[in-house]
């Protein structure tokens, strides 16, 4: 790693011109309300080896920020870092610091109600244990899932079991939630966990020139997941139910930062939860490692019925991310100034598009209001204007942006060859690109040096300037996923080998076993190689039996599509399969794991069992850590 260069440090001063450090309320928010913490928020992984989280190694966030980090990200990184279980008002605690999201606890009449249970196993038991250590052994009632991000579940069994669920304990979960959690972490599960290394900057250490923050919170860790079923959903606009003893007002808010999403509102208490519809940044409309884009202009829409209908009676404000807010004055002014953000970016982006303006220019252009860039909760630390504006054309015009030239254009290897043949030769546009480089203009040398690393991969002097750059623009940015991927970038061009993915982020066999069989169907699906399984023209039937009886579905394949409907082809099957909804966790790494069980016994095929493994053998096993930065 290098030093920062002369026009990042020019960056870095334009930006402490800019912001006022010297408030410190949110230092004060974030500290409001401290009880305990564990030393060093360290937890230990079930599995052994490295621990599931830890604050130690950011023992560094101290004092002023080095050159190597952006002065605003910086500061947040030092917010991020506080943790512990914090009393946000009588009744309401959090334990914050122990995992990328905060996980809320909520005394009920007989027990506590537990608000999005972290991402791993061991950080909700952590966070739990140090709540019932301060405030009693108090058993889990209820736990409410605010939306279908694996960051606000996945812990779920830190906290309850399924023998809790049979006793009574409820799960409640926004309408749509179990689908849409499916869908972003299977269906699209392979490339989004892929591109999740560069937002999150996994393999990046701790320090001062590499990982300092991941812009919602410290980092993801490591450990178990899993997933429990909601015994009950949340589907009117609007509903209210009294839980414990609690009432609370469900707001559901779909397509803003998750498909399935719901604020809350607690009026005994006074207390009102943005789960991460609010948050102390700006929120992205398309994550960096993927996801269906989100509605601003519905964001706005909700947030603004959320200071019709809320905010007004209540005096603490609290989410799922970052440290609450109190106040009624100051929750009107946080929660207006967020709903303004989403509707500015919307709004202004649709009329540069009205004007004929592309994704590159209108992210150039556009610039929040003087008065509310100032504020520190809408600066981009984990979104970034350029990136949103990206995400609001793309909702609503899809990825194309009308140029002709761009329909149809060549793939970016063979792309990259002629491009760098234009330019005189891989040498010529190296040398080039030094000049730039020295100019501090790293954008355009890194899109230089892309083209010579896909024309030429193997070109060590490209890599090493573009890894350069790449560096450079990490220490200038202000969003931690900006930061996390440039420098995860940067690594990868300097290293022989990629980043090695980290355990805990596959494919939960909990989700998938509770999987409508459908579902699971649609994810075969996705792993069907197409043009091998074109000569095929089978029908087979799939019975799938658990304790409630059994689920039939009839398959069909043809023109290398797979097709499925619930019922029985009856004799017009070709085979019939057998299995046990126990299995179909196991099942879910595709290919190997369906032959070795057809192998094992664990099928039960009759008919035409060849047919079946031949279906089975056309479908793909993808490599989770396929090439990004070169062909």
């Amino acid at each position: 790693m290098k030093p920062a260069h002369p026009s990042t440090l020019e960056s870095h001063a334009r930006v402490r011109a800019e912001l006022d450090f010297s408030d410190r309320l949110d230092y004060d928010d974030a500290k409001r309300g401290f009880i305990a913490t564990l030393p060093d928020a360290h937890i230990a992984a079930d599995s052994g080896g490295a621990p599931s989280w830890s604050m130690k190694p950011y023992g560094f966030l101290k004092g002023e920020a080095p050159d190597t980090v952006n002065p605003s990200l910086w500061r947040m990184a030092q917010l991020n870092a506080i943790h512990g279980l914090f009393e946000v008002t009588e009744r309401v605690y959090q334990v914050r610091g122990f995992s990328l999201a905060n996980v809320t606890f909520i005394e009920g009449d007989t027990g506590v109600i537990v608000v999005d249970p972290l991402q791993f196993t061991e950080h909700a038991r952590a966070a739990i244990a140090l709540y019932r250590a301060h405030r009693g052994d108090r058993p889990v009632t209820a736990v409410i899932y605010t939306h279908s991000h694996r960051d606000h579940y996945g812990g779920v069994r830190g906290v309850i079991g399924p023998d809790d669920v049979r006793r009574g304990v409820k799960v409640i979960a926004p309408w749509g939630f179990t689908e849409e959690s499916f869908s972003e972490s299977i269906l699209a599960g392979v490339p989004m966990r892929r591109r999740a290394l560069f937002q999150f900057g996994w393999s990046l250490e701790a320090g001062a020139m590499a990982h300092v923050d991941s812009g919602l919170g410290k980092a993801v860790g490591r450990g178990g997941d899993g997933f429990i079923a909601p015994t009950q959903l949340i589907r009117e606009p609007v509903e209210t139910h009294v839980v414990d003893g609690v009432e609370i007002v469900f707001h559901l808010t779909p397509g803003t930062e998750a498909p399935a999403d719901m604020n809350m509102h607690y009026p005994g208490l006074r207390v009102l939860n943005l789960a991460e519809n609010a948050c102390h940044t700006m929120h992205n409309l398309c994550p960096l490692r993927g996801a269906k884009t989100r509605d601003s202009l519905a964001w706005a829409h909700y947030l603004n019925q959320a200071i019709d209908r809320f905010v007004p009676h209540v005096d603490a404000l609290l989410m799922q991310h970052h440290w609450p807010v109190w106040g009624s004055g100051r929750i009107a002014e946080y929660v207006a100034g967020q709903r303004d953000m989403y509707r500015y970016l919307h709004d202004q982006t649709l009329r540069l598009m009205s004007h004929g303006r592309t994704p590159r220019e209108i992210g150039e252009e556009l610039m929040l209001p003087s008065k509310l860039s100032k504020q520190w909760f809408a600066r981009g630390y984990y979104g970034a204007v350029a990136h949103n504006v990206n995400a609001v054309y793309a909702h609503y015009l899809g990825p194309y942006e009308g140029n002709p030239a761009h329909l149809h254009a060549l793939p970016p290897e063979q792309g990259a060859k002629k491009y760098v043949e234009y330019m005189g030769g891989a040498d010529a546009v190296v040398a080039r690109a030094h000049k730039d480089f020295d100019a501090g203009q790293f954008r355009w040398v890194v899109e230089a040096m892309n083209h010579v690393v896909f024309a030429d991969p193997a070109n060590k002097a490209a890599r090493e300037l573009s890894a350069d750059a790449m560096e450079q623009l990490g220490y200038q940015a202000e969003s931690a996923t900006w930061r996390n991927s440039y420098l995860l970038g940067a690594r990868e061009l300097r290293s022989s080998s990629q980043s090695s993915a980290p355990k805990g982020v596959s494919i939960s066999p909990d989700v998938v076993s509770i999987l409508p069989f459908g579902s699971f169907l649609e994810y075969l699906g996705i792993r069907l190689n197409g043009p091998r399984a074109q000569h095929m023209d089978a029908k087979f039937d799939w019975q799938l039996t658990d304790a409630s009886g059994t689920d039939t579905h009839r398959i069909t394949l043809s023109n290398g599509a797979l097709n499925h409907l619930p019922g029985s082809h009856g004799t017009g099957a070709r085979a019939r399969v057998r299995m046990s909804r126990e299995q179909l966790g196991k099942l879910s790494s595709g290919r190997e794991a369906l032959l070795a069980a057809i192998e094992a016994g664990q099928l039960d095929v009759e008919g035409d069992a060849a047919l079946f493994r031949e279906f089975v053998e056309c479908l793909d096993e993808f490599d989770p850590m396929f090439n990004i930065l070169e062909p």
